[in-house]
């Protein structure tokens, strides 16, 4: 097992982390911050329908961005993501070495030298083709299945979403992962038990969250699949029945299953799956008290997230 050491990446993911629990307490604190830095606050950790209930200062307006602009993030994710598996298929097919630009970045990122990626883990290709094909999956799903409302987003949260998935792709290649000992040519006897259930897990938290993405697109849609309402409405069926935001659930349990590829023992990605367990808590949290406030029947045995405990 390899020793437990902190990397610069590591520490990113930390903090970031510990910026959205900070941001999850704050909000639930009876103890409010005072009135303009609340305003500013709550503009911030908020978006879409959960904004709409503010009484927001005009000035906020003007950092407004279109929420059906989520499916950029997506777009630079499949890009990037995509750039970065077809260099490390390189290397591993072909023998080609990482670019420089990547490798100087990776080094600032975990503080290993360059010819640590000589040779990539057939555990990394694994994890980059399964982030790639959940990235595209969520563009799709944003282009084609969600019909999302005029809502809004920050400023600062959109360009916080691109810069995310251009970290991620990164650390995924600075994932704590014993090297390979096999030949390239044998790379596949690299396969192990956590790897089969990493993606069983990950195929069935993806179908988890495109069911429940498609019941939320059903409530505004005809048969036909013809938008008919903007409207929010109460959702039903499915795990909406145990939570307000099983699409947020799924979500995590995609980042669990990435982390299962990894054995389950690597430091910086359970940093990531921290990072993505405190953003999604807090957004159930506002979107579950949403639903509350809004519709008085709002079924009172749904948590926000987590099924009979969050």
């Amino acid at each position: 097992m390899m020793p437990v050491a902190f990397q610069m990446v590591d520490i990113v993911w930390f903090l970031l982390a510990l910026g959205f629990l900070t941001a999850f307490f704050f909000h639930k604190s009876p103890r409010k911050l005072p009135a303009d830095f609340e305003h500013v606050f709550q503009d911030l950790i908020r978006y879409g329908k959960t904004k709409e209930v503010l009484d927001r200062p005009g000035f906020l307006c003007l950092f407004d961005i279109p929420k059906r602009w989520f499916w950029h993030f997506y777009a630079v994710s499949v890009f990037w993501s995509g750039l970065l598996l077809i260099f490390s298929l390189r290397a591993v097919i072909l023998g080609d070495v990482l670019p420089e630009f990547l490798t100087d970045t990776l080094e600032v990122l975990s503080g290993r030298p360059k010819s640590s990626w000589n040779e990539i883990p057939l555990t990394i290709l694994m994890l980059q083709m399964l982030l790639w094909v959940h990235c595209l999956k969520r563009l799709l799903e944003c282009l084609f299945v969600s019909v999302f409302s005029d809502g809004s987003i920050h400023v600062v949260q959109y360009a916080f979403g691109l810069g995310y998935y251009i970290l991620l792709g990164l650390t995924v290649l600075c994932v704590d992962v014993p090297p390979p000992v096999e030949a390239a040519g044998l790379i596949l006897s690299q396969l192990r038990w956590h790897h089969a259930g990493g993606v069983l897990l990950f195929l069935w938290a993806s179908v988890l969250q495109y069911r429940s993405l498609a019941l939320l697109a059903g409530l505004r849609t005809s048969g036909s699949g013809r938008v008919e309402t903007l409207a929010y409405r109460v959702p039903h069926g499915g795990w909406f029945e145990l939570v307000s935001c099983p699409h947020y659930l799924a979500e995590l349990l995609i980042y669990i299953a990435l982390g299962m590829c990894c054995g389950l023992c690597s430091l910086t990605w359970w940093l990531v799956v921290l990072c993505v367990l405190c953003n999604q808590a807090l957004a159930a949290q506002l979107c579950h008290e949403y639903y509350k406030s809004t519709f008085k029947a709002y079924p009172h045995q749904r948590k926000a997230f987590i099924p009979f405990l969050l």
